[in-house]
C-alpha cells in the first residue's frame, strides 16, 4: 500500500515522502496515529503541489544561502581579547563572540552554532573559521583575533 507521510517515521522515510508500506501497518499504525495518508489521486496531486512549493522554497534558500557564503568570504572579523605574552589570550573566542561581531560590524545574521570550531580560539592571529551556510554549502570566515 503507497502512503503519503506526513511525519518521520523511522526505518520508512521522512515527512513528505511518499513510500510503500505493508497495507497491515498502514491501516493498523500509520493511518490512526495520523503519522500518514493514504496515496490516493486526490491526496496525489496535492503532495506533487506541495512538492513543488517546497522544491522552490528550497531553491530560494539555497540562493540566499549562496549570496551569504560570498560576502562571508569577502570580509575579515576583528575580535579583540585581552592576551599576555606569546599571542596568548586569557580567556578564549567562542563562536557566539564571532556571531556578535558580525552582527556589530557588518549587520550580518548568523546563528552561532552554524559557526564551527573545533575548540574555541585561545591564539592571536588569521584564523579561518567555517561556517555552514546551507547543510551542504560552507563558507570560510576569516577571524583576525587581536590583542587589546
Amino acid at each position: 500500500m503507497k502512503v503519503i507521510l506526513l511525519k518521520d517515521v523511522k526505518g520508512l522515510g521522512k515527512a513528505g515522502d511518499l513510500v510503500k508500506s505493508k497495507t497491515g501497518y498502514a491501516r493498523n499504525f500509520l493511518l490512526p496515529k495520523g503519522l500518514a495518508v493514504e496515496a490516493t489521486p486526490a491526496n496525489l496531486k496535492k503532495w506533487e503541489e506541495d512538492n513543488k512549493i517546497r522544491q522552490e522554497k528550497e531553491r530560494q534558500e539555497k540562493e540566499e544561502a549562496l549570496k551569504l557564503k560570498e560576502e562571508l568570504e569577502k570580509i575579515t572579523v576583528e575580535i579583540k581579547g585581552k592576551g599576555g605574552e606569546g599571542g596568548r589570550l586569557f580567556g578564549s573566542i567562542t563562536s557566539k563572540d564571532i556571531a556578535d561581531t558580525l552582527k556589530k560590524q557588518f549587520k550580518l545574521e548568523v546563528d552561532r552554532k552554524k559557526i564551527e570550531l573545533k575548540e574555541n580560539i585561545k591564539t592571536t592571529g588569521l584564523i579561518n573559521v567555517d561556517v555552514r551556510v546551507y547543510p551542504e554549502i560552507v563558507a570560510k570566515l576569516k577571524v583576525n583575533v587581536i590583542i587589546e
